[in-house]
């Protein structure tokens, strides 16, 4: 049961191409975004369609695997955990914030 601690999967399409960063020492950091869809029927009977978005991370190869091959449309399954962080803005201001740190990356487009 403790591999299901924290567990996110999650299938669905990148809103961006990916910002990739090099940081000190080599190691790269992607950034990224995944929308998914959820349909359902609502009560008059109409088909609906809720977008949900998730920001993702990836560090080391993730990342250079995110930056080789992936680009905004690009359909995905990813796995990882999620992170809460929190930050002061300019303003003075405390931001929190969820994201997805992925830890496994399948590509779901057809080959072209």
């Amino acid at each position: 049961m403790n591999a299901l601690r924290n567990k996110v999967q999650l299938i669905g399409n990148l809103g961006m191409d990916p910002e990739v960063k090099a940081l000190d020492g080599g190691k790269k950091l992607a950034k990224m975004s995944i929308a998914t869809n959820e349909n359902y029927k609502n009560a008059k009977g109409e088909k609906v369609t809720e977008t949900q978005w998730h920001n993702l991370i990836a560090w080391g190869k993730t990342a250079e695997i995110v930056e080789k091959f992936l680009k905004k449309g690009s359909e995905v399954a990813i796995e990882g955990k999620l992170i809460n962080r929190n930050y002061t803005d300019k303003e003075g201001i405390k931001r929190y914030v969820t994201e997805i740190e992925v830890s496994e990356v399948l590509m779901l487009d057809a080959k072209k």
